[in-house]
């Protein structure tokens, strides 16, 4: 046994199971036989129609890519995406931690606690805020990346405070918080990247943009979390969290802030050369 745990932890070991797999995920020994199986005269399919095939599937990849650029030329919808794929890490991250944080603020064994009570509860209103927001009537394509921003700094203060805090409800509240606000803030992106795509792409940009999520949240976990990153404790690797949200409020509210900027300043040069092409007009009259 010790010599199996030494040989186990030595690195040539691990190095030896990583070639073996790597050469074994390389074998193809069905291979050679497959386009024969193909072409046989059973199945009724030629040599030329086997390479077509193969052609179509390289045209269907190209037509994915030369979709998937013309979706993102958009930048309303790559702010929105960019959002999406950030906001939806953080909010894993802390979803498959807060648990460990609540132990931390109140151990089980000590205590009474009510976790999955909490869950429940908290996505019970989630849904509830996530349908509700379909009933107000705001144009979300001039105000939503102020609202990005804004909802985003309030989920940071909702982290925050639950990281510091001693008070277990007061984590339960502000973790209900935090999750209405992201329910309530993807609910809007998504609708708004919707609403400039055709349905034929909605699977191609939502499906990029959870593993744009994916991606952020796998680096995240390997630098933070992880020891062999920085290891850090659940208290340290919250306020990196909170900080994380804050970073994104504050990068969408300066671009929400220059986005109304922008509006307002073109509605007034437009109210501008309206007045004076109406001045025009009454001077010609006379």
């Amino acid at each position: 046994m010790d010599k199996m745990k030494r040989l186990r932890s030595d690195w040539r070991y691990p190095t030896t199971l990583l070639c073996i797999y790597g050469f074994l995920s390389t074998v193809k020994p069905l291979e050679p036989f497959l386009i024969p199986f193909l072409t046989g005269q059973d199945k009724n399919l030629t040599t030329e129609q086997e390479s077509e095939e193969k052609e179509s599937c390289s045209q269907v990849v190209v037509q994915l890519w030369r979709d998937f650029r013309r979706c993102y030329s958009s930048r309303q919808l790559l702010y929105w995406s960019v959002w999406w794929a950030m906001a939806t890490c953080g909010y894993n991250q802390t979803v498959n931690y807060v648990q460990v944080l609540w132990e931390h603020v109140q151990p089980s064994q000590n205590f009474s606690i009510y976790n999955g009570g909490v869950e429940a509860t908290s996505n019970l209103l989630s849904a509830a805020t996530a349908y509700g927001i379909g009933f107000t009537d705001v144009r979300w394509e001039q105000w939503g990346e102020l609202c990005l921003g804004g909802f985003s700094g309030l989920g940071a203060a909702s982290l925050f405070l639950m990281t510091f805090t001693e008070n277990i409800w007061v984590c339960y509240s502000t973790y209900a918080i935090f999750k209405c606000l992201y329910m309530l803030l993807i609910t809007i992106a998504m609708y708004q990247i919707a609403a400039d795509l055709s349905m034929e792409r909605y699977a191609l940009v939502f499906g990029a943009n959870n593993l744009g999520a994916l991606l952020l949240q796998t680096i995240i976990t390997s630098v933070v979390v992880d020891s062999r990153g920085l290891g850090l404790a659940i208290v340290p690797q919250f306020i990196i969290y909170a900080s994380y949200f804050a970073a994104i409020s504050v990068v969408f509210s300066v671009r929400g802030l220059f986005s109304i900027y922008r509006a307002q300043r073109i509605k007034q040069e437009q109210l501008s050369v309206d007045g004076k092409q109406s001045e025009i007009c009454e001077e010609h009259k006379f």
